[in-house]
């Protein structure tokens, strides 16, 4: 894996991956509270936020993917964007047909490759210009190991999708972290 530093960024770059991690940060937020209201049964609204999360995940990585228009870890973003568009899918299958349990385990195989993706991209990105990365590398190797819990909750006894609403909030508290660190770089430049 090439960690070298990531190629210069131009002002505009950094400042939408600023609102990018911002906006991304927020949602996740509201997700939880949204979804620690809604998940106790899985009807139409669980169900349509469990879609909605990895699709926030797919928007996000194209927008990224869009506003860094150079750089080794745009193929990983695409291909998250692409992943967490297939997940969605899978969540929706997943929530009305096959209950906590499977959509527990569809979430944490997510969990997994997206943190794996965000750890790649994070170590891509460090250098000079997007600084360490250190909120995105950190909230990628929760997500993967997170994830990998969850994989394992999911085939208990009875699994709960109450740390679901955990893993949003952190995430976008990470998101959130990562875009006041670029902001704090770009202005002490």
């Amino acid at each position: 894996m090439n960690t070298t530093a990531a190629p210069s960024v131009s002002n505009s770059e950094r400042s939408s991956l600023i609102r990018l991690y911002l906006s991304r940060g927020v949602l996740a937020i509201a997700w939880a509270i949204a979804f620690s209201a809604a998940h106790d049964t899985l009807d139409a609204i669980a169900v349509t936020l469990l879609v909605a999360y990895p699709l926030i995940d797919a928007v996000s990585s194209l927008i990224d993917f869009l506003a860094v228009p150079r750089g080794a870890e745009r193929r990983v973003t695409a291909l998250n964007g692409a992943l967490s568009t297939v997940i969605a899918i899978a969540l929706g299958v997943a929530g009305t047909t096959g209950g906590a349990a499977a959509v527990l385990g569809v979430f944490g195989v997510w969990a997994v490759l997206s943190g794996a993706a965000q750890l790649v991209v994070g170590l891509r990105r460090r250098g000079p210009t997007l600084g360490k990365q250190w909120p995105t590398l950190i909230s990628g190797g929760l997500s993967f190991l997170v994830g990998a819990t969850y994989v394992a909750q999911a085939t208990g006894d009875s699994p709960s999708l109450d740390v679901l609403a955990i893993y949003a909030t952190g995430g976008g508290i990470f998101f959130i972290a990562q875009a006041a660190l670029l902001a704090w770089k770009h202005t002490t430049r």
